[in-house]
């Protein structure tokens, strides 16, 4: 249960924790029933079982606040409470072990002020078990005898706890929620002194980050920015999520609120090409983290990705193995180094070489393992002189929009209070096409993320980089009062402006070639779409080179088995949205003999496309994940990972036959203009029939534009 815990898979820790407190309590009930000469005879494995009865009941406690069930988690605190720890001469050491699972399960639940008189009592507790009492006098019994410096070495031997940083964390951030600053920063600096304070992840960048906050509220701009810059060095040095022993404390940070810090404390310095900087690298980080437990890549990335492990794992055994030298004693600038024999010197190299090899030949992969982006200004060397990208950043109520043109970057700070409640009432007023109720909406939009900006842009052509719940609005909708975004400007949207550097590098080669599925046989006539199937078989006439498949010929395994032999890829078909699981995300092809007809985000990854353009006409493909308010993962970052230079996917449930229109104009256009142009002239065409949004403003273009 403590292990799934660290992996962040709360269901399944909650169904172990309640295994192992069934388990130990029906030992303590079979020991009560045992009379007396065995009890004396078991009372070691009574107390062994009555402290697992403790850390059952913590875990679950945990368990439940983690999946968001605060009425169990009170409901097994209360029974942790009352507890009996049984043998209680000369203070008994489970005690204070109790007071700890209290800490833990009360920070699971956020309420710090109850987890620091824990915590306080459990100390408190600890002072009069046997183990303190006995350590104590061994450590006078050496004193007596001339070895004075053994006393504290008694003392600390004897109560020597394995878990000493994890309690201090505790303690500390305890102070920090409770706002005891002083405190807090006193007891940060000495657990930062501690020797193994780099072995605990998730602790040591969240003391970093609070740290860094700390030093943010004394003005101290300089110093909290080399705290946030260090322990997001920490964070980036995984290529996994950080879990190790947090979840167990009943704390799991979010690293997302680190970088946000950052971005702050640099935007308010002026440093906005930085604070831009470290937008990117939140967007990578975060999608590291939702890709950390996928093992299967396209062949030969996952040979490297292989490699890769096997060399981090030598090399993290052969650190452990030699021996620590002395900290530096520049207490802002805590390091633990080890001595390198040649055996693990070698080992550092090969784990360095592998990561520079998947950097500069597999680009793609390199971004989903390693957080690495380029320099602003090697991101405005890509972008062309008649364009101009507008990125956004949002967290908590903060909103930040960075201008970026081939010379320039400027940032502009944007009202963001209540901006979710904003984009979802405007996207449920788009559903209904009968009523005018999103003008209003629209209009509030374009004043809160496009007036405050329109200054700095002299392009007609926009690359706009969405975050959070912006990557679910649809721009080119948003109203000036006289006239639409799309009225103006032709856009094209990317789920972060590094992905240029991916899609600029890559050599396409394209031809008039096109895979095409239709209107798919799901097994249900409500999934049927009427004009998908004349949709699909108008588009090919546009295409020298077509294959076609309808309805049960639309399966996975033929789109599988072509993929890679055409230039355009056509999806008329439904898709599906599953925000728990993005991976799981997907499209409904027919099924096959061998599989279920879903194409998932998961399985994309390990495809090798050759496609310029992958266009999803159905229903809700551009949504993704908003996790933490980070990058979007959804099926549109899945084909462009797999190879596609660019995607048209829709953000809404689109009707049938403007849909078609809107695709049939859109190739047809393709023969004379870029995509990003196509798009938007097929959208103004569908709008002089239908002036609503819903009609014509779902589709965009994520990727490369031309």
């Amino acid at each position: 249960a403590q292990a799934l815990l660290d992996l962040g898979e709360y269901p399944k820790a909650l169904e172990n924790a309640k295994m192992a407190y069934g388990v130990c309590i029906k030992q303590v009930s079979e020991y009560e029933n045992k009379s007396f000469l065995k009890k004396t005879f078991s009372l070691f494995p009574i107390e062994l079982y009555r402290e697992y009865v403790i850390r059952s009941i913590s875990t679950l406690a945990i368990a439940y606040a983690m999946n968001d069930n605060k009425e169990n988690a009170f409901k097994y605190i209360n029974l942790l409470k009352e507890f009996d720890v049984g043998f209680k001469l000369m203070g008994n050491r489970l005690q204070p072990l109790k007071y700890t699972e209290l800490t833990k399960a009360y920070i699971a639940l956020g309420d710090y002020k109850t987890a620091l008189e824990m915590i306080q009592q459990e100390k408190a507790a600890l002072l009069k078990t046997w183990d303190f009492v006995f350590g104590t006098a061994l450590g006078v019994g050496f004193a007596f005898l001339g070895q004075s410096n053994m006393l504290f070495a008694g003392v600390q031997a004897a109560s020597y706890d394995p878990h000493k940083v994890p309690r201090e964390f505790m303690i500390s951030k305890c102070q920090f929620e409770n706002r005891q600053v002083e405190d807090a920063k006193t007891t940060y600096d000495q657990l930062l002194e501690e020797d193994h304070i780099s072995k605990h992840g998730n602790i040591y960048w969240t003391v970093l980050s609070d740290r860094g906050k700390i030093a943010e509220n004394e003005k101290d701009i300089k110093k909290a920015v080399d705290y946030y810059k260090k322990s997001i060095d920490v964070i980036e040095a995984q290529r996994s999520t950080i879990n190790t022993e947090a979840s167990r404390i009943g704390f799991v940070g979010d690293k997302q609120k680190t970088y946000h810090r950052m971005i702050s404390a640099l935007y308010s310095d002026k440093q906005h090409g930085n604070a831009f900087e470290y937008v990117e690298r939140s967007k990578s980080r975060a999608l590291v983290d939702v890709l950390a437990s996928k093992k299967d890549f396209a062949a030969d990335k996952t040979v490297a990705l292989k490699e890769l492990e096997e060399a981090e794992m030598q090399e993290k055994a052969l650190s452990i193995i030699a021996s620590p030298e002395d900290k530096t004693t520049d207490k802002d600038k805590p390091v633990q180094t080890a001595q390198l024999t040649p055996q693990s010197t070698q080992r550092t190299v090969r784990s360095v070489t592998i990561k520079e090899k998947i950097k500069t030949e597999m680009p793609e992969l390199s971004s989903l393992v390693t957080v690495s982006v380029p320099l602003p200004t090697e991101i405005q060397s890509y972008i062309q002189s008649d364009e101009t990208l507008i990125e956004y950043y949002y967290h908590g109520e903060d909103l930040y929009a960075f201008v970026l043109t081939k010379n320039e970057l400027k940032a502009v700070k944007l009202e963001g209070k209540e901006l979710v409640s904003v984009v979802e009432d405007f996207r449920k007023s788009l559903q209904d096409p009968k009523s005018n109720q999103y003008l209003e909406l629209s209009q509030k939009l374009y004043q809160r993320l496009i007036k405050p900006v329109e200054h700095l842009i002299s392009t007609q052509r926009l690359i706009i980089v969405p975050h959070g719940v912006l990557h679910y609005l649809p721009f080119n909708a948003l109203n000036s009062g006289g006239n639409y975004l799309i009225d103006k400007y032709s856009i094209s949207y990317l789920p972060s402006a590094s992905v240029m550097k991916f899609l600029k590098q890559r050599k396409t080669q394209k031809t008039e070639s096109a895979l095409i599925f239709g209107n798919p046989d799901l097994d249900d006539p409500k999934y049927d779409l009427k004009f998908a199937g004349d949709e699909a078989v108008a588009i090919s006439k546009e295409f020298s080179k077509a294959k076609v498949f309808l309805r049960k010929d639309a399966t996975k395994t033929n789109f599988k088995k072509t993929a890679n032999q055409f230039n355009y890829i056509h999806f008329a078909t439904h898709g599906m949205f599953e925000s728990d699981s993005p991976l799981k995300s997907g499209l409904f092809l027919s099924k096959g003999d061998k599989n279920d007809g879903l194409l998932t985000v998961d399985e994309l990854y390990s495809l090798q496309l050759n496609a310029d353009l992958v266009t999803l006409s159905a229903c809700e493909t551009g949504l993704g994940k908003v996790k933490h308010g980070d990058d979007v993962v959804g099926l549109t970052r899945g084909f462009l990972y797999a190879g596609a230079n660019s995607i048209v996917a829709s953000l809404w449930k689109v009707d049938d036959l403007a849909t078609s229109q809107l695709m049939t104009g859109f190739y047809a256009n393709l023969k004379k203009t870029n995509k990003r142009d196509a798009l938007r002239e097929a959208q103004l065409a569908i709008k002089k029939q239908f002036e609503h949004p819903y009609y014509w403003a779902a589709f965009q273009l994520t990727g490369m534009a031309e």
